[in-house]
C-alpha cells in the first residue's frame, strides 16, 4: 500500500504542470518541493534521531549565502560555487554538532537556537559580505546541459529531480542498519551504549547529514528566489520548518512533504483570502496537536487501520 501511494505521488508530481494552468501554480509547486527538501533534512534530526533543533535554517542560509557571494564577488560559475557552498555548510554542521551534541533535550534545543541566532546576527550585521538587510541580489539560475531553468516548468522538473534523489537517498539510509542504529539511539541510548554502539558518533553523523541536506535545500532556495537575505536564517524560518515536520508526521518519509504542502499553501493561498493567515496556521497546528498528535500521516494510517478492523 505504501509503495502504491509513493508511486501515485511521483506520477502526480511528474504530471503536475499539465494539470495546472499558469506559471503561478507551477512556481507554487516548486516552493512546496523546496520546503519539503528542507523539512526532510530536519526530519532526520527531529523524527529519527529525536533531536529537536531550532537553528536548522542556518544551513540553508549558509549554503545560499556562500553560493551567492562566490558568484557575485568572485565570479565563480554555478557548479564550483554550489560544491564549495555545500562543503562549507557541511563543515559548519560538523562544527556545530560538536558543540550542540554536548547536551540533549531542552539544552540541545537552546544550543541550536543560540547557534542559529549567531548566524542570523552575522548575516544582518556583516554588511560588507552579506549586504545586511538588503541581502545579495542579481543572482542567476544554472543551466545544466543547456536547459534554461528560467522557465517555470523546467525549474519545477529540476527541483523535482533533486527532491526525488534526496527522498530516495533518505529512504535507503533510514531503512539501512545505520538507520536502525539512529532509531535505537533515540529510543534506548543506554542500551545501545551497552551493546557497544557509539551513540554520540551516530548522532553526530546524523547531524552532519542533516546539515548537508539542509544545504542542498539552500541551493534550491537561492536558485528559485535569485536573492538571499537574513530572513532565510531567522528563527521564524527554523520554526516554520519544524512546524512542517511536526504537522506532517516526524519519523516518516511522507510526513514532512505533507507538512510542507500544508504550510506553503496556507502561506500563499489562504493569505490571499484571510488577512490573519498566521492565526489560521496556528489554529490548524493546535488541531493537529490535539486530535492528530503523531501528525497527519500517522493519523491517516490509524484511520485506515480502524477501517480495516471494522470491515467484515
Amino acid at each position: 500500500m505504501k509503495r502504491a501511494l509513493s508511486v501515485a505521488l511521483v506520477l502526480l508530481l511528474l504530471g503536475l504542470p499539465f494539470f495546472t494552468s499558469g506559471i503561478y501554480y507551477t512556481n507554487l509547486a516548486s516552493q512546496i518541493l523546496i520546503a519539503a527538501l528542507f523539512a526532510l533534512s530536519l526530519n532526520l534530526l527531529v523524527g529519527y534521531a529525536g533531536l529537536t533543533s531550532l537553528g536548522h535554517a542556518g544551513y540553508l542560509g549558509l549554503s545560499a549565502y556562500a553560493s551567492g557571494w562566490l558568484m557575485t564577488h568572485l565570479s565563480w560559475s554555478h557548479l564550483p560555487a554550489a560544491a564549495a557552498a555545500l562543503a562549507f555548510a557541511t563543515m559548519m554542521a560538523a562544527l556545530f554538532g560538536l558543540i550542540a551534541l554536548r547536551a540533549t533535550g531542552i539544552s540541545f534545543l537552546m544550543i541550536t537556537l543560540a547557534l542559529g541566532q549567531i548566524l542570523w546576527g552575522l548575516a544582518y550585521r556583516w554588511t560588507s559580505v552579506t549586504g545586511g538587510d538588503n541581502g545579495i541580489s542579481g543572482l542567476t539560475r544554472p543551466a545544466p546541459f543547456g536547459v534554461n531553468l528560467g522557465d517555470a516548468n523546467n525549474f519545477y522538473y529540476f527541483t523535482l529531480l533533486v527532491f526525488l534523489v534526496v527522498w530516495g537517498a533518505i529512504a535507503v539510509w533510514v531503512r539501512s542498519p545505520f538507520g536502525a542504529s539512529i532509531r535505537g539511539s533515540k529510543d534506548q541510548p543506554r542500551r545501545m551504549s551497552a551493546l557497544g554502539f557509539n551513540v554520540w558518533l551516530i548522532r553526530w553523523t546524523t547531524f552532519i547529514a542533516s546539515g548537508f541536506l539542509g544545504a542542498v535545500a539552500g541551493l534550491m532556495y537561492v536558485y528559485y528566489h535569485q536573492f538571499i537575505s537574513p530572513h532565510s536564517l531567522s528563527l521564524a524560518n527554523s520554526a516554520e520548518m519544524l512546524l512542517m515536520v511536526i504537522a506532517g508526521g516526524p519519523a516518516t518519509l511522507s510526513g514532512p512533504v505533507v507538512g510542507a504542502a500544508l504550510v506553503v499553501l496556507l502561506k500563499n493561498v489562504a493569505s490571499a483570502y484571510v488577512d490573519r493567515w498566521i492565526m489560521l496556521l496556528g489554529l490548524v497546528f493546535i488541531f493537529i496537536v490535539m486530535f492528530v498528535p503523531g501528525g497527519i500521516v500517522a493519523g491517516l494510517a490509524r484511520l485506515r487501520g480502524r477501517q480495516v478492523e471494522k470491515a467484515p
